[in-house]
């Protein structure tokens, strides 16, 4: 059964009993999804020349399987997916499946339709030729055909309800995810940063742009009317999920703009820069916790396998086994092993997924990879953090780092395949070819118009099958107005983040450290305080706001990473002046001239709670140490000193430093005393004796009310007090202090449950 309509038809599975027809209050109810199952991009190539990115293997699962999954878990009753190459495949792979087929009666779909736009170009047009059919009836999910979720949708679509309801011009909800102060790798493979403009009152969204490393200015303009608003936040720290929520009202937007292609780059920043023209209101969910990721390139995908591997999408891990007849479980060594799998004795096999009907061979490792189903691996073969599709064979004594090798390839025996190597369908490399490694090669038996591709044996071997793949760019089809040789789709092209050999300079791009590093080699012990970034010549935030709406800030760039700079050098020295004079006791004025660089810089608060660990802890150094000039007292006295010896300081510290009695605030300052002391910026001490400092500092701090046990033990407990062996060596020191405050808890809570045992004996 099929309907015209648009610039195409669409394929409609028989689906089961719609609601009925007429009923709009109870159409209103069904919740629909669309799915883009084309994304008009070759970021995959030369893999998606034979198969569509959806149906490409994640951790040996079809990606569209995980897509569906998270639909069903949501409640999705209706999905509509849009097909534009390799439709046959797709639909071929959804009715052949005993879950997802429309006709089935396990289906947890009322309706599932395929929809083929023949002459589409871009997303917009798919969503384009959407509202030209009138199918959607009420709210919707729209997601891409890569996307790997558990998270909840429930709360979300609550307010998103909620929002329409007040307001029908209220009709757009992104779904974003925080990195948090840690980013995880999915918040690092990002060529492209993306830059939302929130109002954090409302959730509403202001303004969306983008950076990347290869533009020539690397700023954004605010647009005057975020200034209207008062209070806002630039965040780059959110990773894009791929989910939106939208009234039918989104497709009309589009509809009325033909130049609109790219979901985000078009039309998120094109409605919201003329949101005074069209009335509509965006709004950003962030979230804190659950999993959502976009497969969109072959870093995201790397990725995302590790996470599969790691449980961080539970439910949706290998042994849940998402595909009716695997059988993977999950055995010693992190592995997860799927029936009729031959490991021999001799060979090794670490956190690493291997598909039924695979051979491992004697002598052989495979660590951190993905083996496809009916692979033969040789022996004494190396694989490393790899991807290893179904069907292919590794001979004897190869090696095969942090590449992926597609369905029925060969590599021959003592072949070489280097990181970032991608092996397509059908190539065959002859016994001991050794792939270059700079750049990565890519190798395919198609070329880009799908026709066979002349063999290359000097690349191949003799005997060999294959060419190497070049994506195909000139300036017509470069996104970028710059042309080809800044084009960030260049960026995610490849396994392998890389900006060698690219059209940068680092003289125009952020190259500080994250924000919550300290670095030792610094000019004088101090640590960059700039823009966080997850990559040294990489823009992408990683660790928070960039800062707040105040008028007299319009713009934002990685210079103003130098102010940040000039904030924390003069604000230490500022604060360890005062604490060194000892013509006075008094500590206001030295509070007043820190308040005053803090509003001049907008430096943020994990800035001045940096400048502050830093100051006091060099005072505490220069007392404790004769190396540093000082009279080397004991480190307790050294400690009270600093902290005590002017009148004011210690509220100050509570005040400006903690910033709080939270918890986590007093966890931060304690890191950040650790990382003052054990990167050298309050001075040059041992580690052993800067841990032996930081422990008397700690006591101090605990002593005058300034940070409580909990404070001290949250601290202890954050992984990030033992990266680095000086980090380690640093805690260390404190364990004995941290026991005792253990054993006071214990103590203090035996003691009320005693008290409250003799309460009980008196009534």
């Amino acid at each position: 059964m099929s309907k015209q309509g648009g610039k195409g038809g669409a394929a409609v599975g028989k689906g089961k009993k719609p609601a009925k027809a007429g009923a709009d209050e109870k159409r209103e109810d069904v919740l629909q999804a669309v799915i883009l199952a084309d994304s008009f991009q070759d970021r995959f190539r030369p893999f998606t020349l034979e198969t569509p990115r959806c149906l490409l293997p994640l951790v040996n699962v079809p990606v569209i399987e995980y897509t569906l999954e998270f639909l069903a878990s949501n409640g999705v009753q209706e999905v509509f997916i849009y097909c534009g190459s390799h439709h046959q495949n797709i639909e071929d792979y959804i009715r052949g499946s005993t879950r997802w087929d429309p006709r089935s009666s396990v289906s947890p779909f009322q309706k599932l339709d395929f929809i083929r736009v023949s002459d589409a170009n871009s997303i917009g047009d798919f969503l384009r030729d959407l509202d030209k059919r009138a199918i959607i009836t009420g709210d919707f999910i729209l997601v891409h055909g890569d996307l790997v979720s558990n998270i909840q949708l429930d709360a979300i679509l609550a307010k998103h309800r909620a929002r329409r309801e007040a307001n029908r011009d209220a009709c757009f909800t992104v779904v974003l995810r925080s990195v948090g102060e840690q980013p995880h790798r999915t918040a690092r493979a990002r060529g492209i940063t993306p830059v939302f403009v929130v109002d954090p009152t409302t959730g509403r969204l202001l303004q969306y742009d983008e950076m990347h490393p290869l533009q020539s200015e690397h700023y954004v303009q605010l647009d005057p009317s975020v200034f209207s608003h008062g209070e806002f936040e630039i965040r780059t720290d959110l990773v894009d999920c791929g989910i939106d929520i939208c009234t039918p009202d989104v497709l009309a937007l589009w509809s009325e703009s033909f130049d609109y292609e790219l979901p985000r780059k078009n039309f998120l920043h094109g409605v919201l820069k003329d949101w005074e023209l069209n009335g509509k209101m965006l709004y950003a969910e962030v979230l804190d916790s659950g999993y959502a990721a976009r497969a969109s390139n072959l870093q995201m995908y790397d990725c995302i396998s590790q996470d599969v591997l790691e449980r961080w999408t539970m439910p949706f891990v290998p042994d849940s086994n998402l595909v009716h007849g695997y059988t993977y479980k999950r055995v010693k060594d992190g592995n997860y092993i799927e029936h009729r799998v031959v490991i021999e004795r001799g060979s090794k096999v670490t956190k690493s997924v291997v598909g039924g009907g695979t051979t491992v061979k004697t002598g052989s490792t495979v660590s951190r990879s993905i083996i496809g189903r009916r692979c033969k691996i040789g022996k004494n073969v190396r694989i490393e953090n790899s991807y290893i599709w179904d069907d292919t064979v590794i001979g004897d004594g190869a090696t095969v780092v942090h590449s992926i090798i597609a369905n029925s390839a060969v590599v021959g025996a003592g072949c070489r395949v280097p990181e970032g190597s991608l092996i397509s369908y059908h190539v065959q490399l002859a016994d001991g070819v050794a792939l270059p490694s700079k750049p990565p090669a890519r190798i395919a038996t198609l070329t880009d118009d799908q026709q066979p591709a002349e063999t290359d044996e000097r690349l191949v071997g003799a005997g060999g099958k294959g060419a190497l793949y070049e994506v195909a760019r000139d300036e017509e089809e470069s996104d970028d107005e710059e042309g080809p040789s800044r084009d960030p789709a260049i960026l995610q092209s490849s396994l392998i983040y890389s900006l060698e050999g690219l059209d940068i300079t680092t003289s125009s791009v952020s190259s500080f450290e994250s924000d919550n590093d300290f670095t030792s080699d610094v000019d004088d012990g101090d640590y960059d305080d700039g823009i966080s970034t997850t990559e040294s010549m990489d823009v992408s935030g990683g660790g928070g706001d960039f800062g707040s709406g105040e008028a007299q800030a319009r713009t934002f760039d990685a210079a103003s990473s130098k102010s940040q700079d000039a904030f924390h050098n003069d604000a230490v020295h500022g604060l360890h002046d005062a604490l060194r004079d000892t013509t006075g006791d008094d500590f206001d004025s030295a509070k007043l001239e820190f308040m005053g660089l803090r509003l001049a810089n907008n430096a943020s608060d994990a800035a001045m709670r940096r400048a502050i660990a830093v100051a006091f802890t060099r005072r505490a150094a220069e007392l404790f140490a004769p190396e540093n000039g000082g009279p080397g007292l004991e480190a307790a006295k050294a400690a009270g000193e600093a902290l005590t010896s002017k009148k004011g300081a210690v509220k100050f510290v509570r005040e400006v430093g903690v910033g709080g009695e939270e918890v986590s605030q007093q966890a931060e300052f304690a890191l950040a005393l650790q990382r003052a002391l054990a990167s050298g910026a309050a001075g040059k001490l041992e580690p052993a004796r800067a841990g032996l400092l930081l422990a008397a500092m700690l006591q101090q701090l605990y002593s005058l009310d300034v940070l409580e046990e909990e404070g001290i033990l949250a601290w202890w407990a954050d992984g990030r007090a033992e990266e680095g062996e000086t980090m380690k060596v640093v805690r260390e020191k404190c364990r004995v202090l941290v026991e005792w405050l253990e054993n006071a808890d214990e103590e203090e809570s035996s003691e009320e449950e005693e008290d409250d045992d003799d309460e009980e004996e008196d009534d």
